[in-house]
């Protein structure tokens, strides 16, 4: 049998681990990379390009349209994350309880997380386009009798409940997961020591499953960050650019029209933006975990 020295790596490991490296590099390092050089530059995406420096930088802290964007997506990702954890829990609870088919409740619940997102956002784009103007129409509901995807006011609405939709599943799937941990016999003390249900869920539940909180609530915001599908089905921006953001941003104008330079250095501080919540938010939370 044959050993290595100590400090020293086997060859088979380093030749297995090889061709997942190369493809990490060639296919995000170099790419990223590149994006990044090309942000001191003005170049399209074709063509000739010259040096313009921290140019792009400096615009897009001028630019109405993307400080615009920035706002609708940050609106989006703080009310679907609220919005998704509320329910999620709310579910998470009602499905951990002795309920009867608990088992098919749980995957009915699980089933929008599966379907595909550009396919369910257009399904409710055709709803809230003709069917909802139709039945609000009929009642005599002139708030209703339009398609609520034509108002700047509440078009965003429209997307985070979509949006919220679709994500709760997975959030639920967590939590459950999570109140699985929490031992039975905590309940019985405390049902012993005359708490009610609110004050089990307060005092023991929910610092029992901070943890699961946590970990919904960074990704539940990380993914909403990045909300660009529904975007793209239900509203393509509009109306105007109201419900345009970041990511559809980035893709719109940067790969259609024009902008690439421009558009790489907004996703450039679209990433730290999105690092630093995300830190900041896991640190608060895991804070909070600790002194639970």
């Amino acid at each position: 049998m044959q050993t290595t020295s100590p400090g020293r790596i086997d060859r088979a490991y380093v030749w297995m681990i090889a061709p997942a490296a190369i493809l990490f590099t060639a296919m995000l390092t170099i790419p990223l990379l590149t994006g990044f050089f090309y942000t001191f530059t003005n170049y399209a995406g074709y063509g000739d390009w010259r040096f313009v420096g921290f140019a792009n930088y400096l615009n897009l802290f001028r630019d109405d349209v993307v400080w615009g964007s920035y706002a609708f997506t940050l609106l989006y990702a703080v009310s679907a994350t609220i919005l998704i954890n509320v329910i999620a829990l709310s579910l998470a609870l009602l499905l951990n309880s002795a309920i009867k088919g608990q088992t098919f409740f749980r995957g009915l619940f699980f089933l929008p997380n599966i379907l595909p997102v550009l396919i369910v956002a257009y399904i409710f784009q055709y709803l809230f386009t003709n069917n909802l103007p139709a039945i609000g129409q009929a009642l005599g509901w002139e708030w209703l009798s339009t398609s609520l995807l034509a108002n700047e006011n509440t078009a965003w609405m429209v997307i985070v409940f979509v949006g919220v939709w679709q994500a709760v599943a997975f959030s639920t799937i967590v939590y459950l997961a999570g109140l699985q941990t929490v031992p039975e016999e905590v309940y019985e003390a405390a049902a012993i020591d005359g708490a009610s249900r609110w004050e089990q869920f307060r005092r023991m539940t929910f610092p029992l499953i901070m943890p699961f909180f946590t970990i919904n609530m960074v990704l539940s915001f990380k993914n909403s960050l990045g909300v660009f599908d529904q975007v793209v089905a239900l509203t393509n921006g509009g109306p105007g650019t109201a419900t345009q953001s970041i990511s559809f941003l980035i893709f719109r104008n940067g790969f259609q029209g024009g902008e690439y330079a421009y558009q790489t250095a907004n996703g450039i501080i679209y990433f730290i933006l999105v690092l630093v919540i995300s830190f900041a938010q896991l640190r608060f939370l895991s804070s909070k975990d600790t002194n639970a």
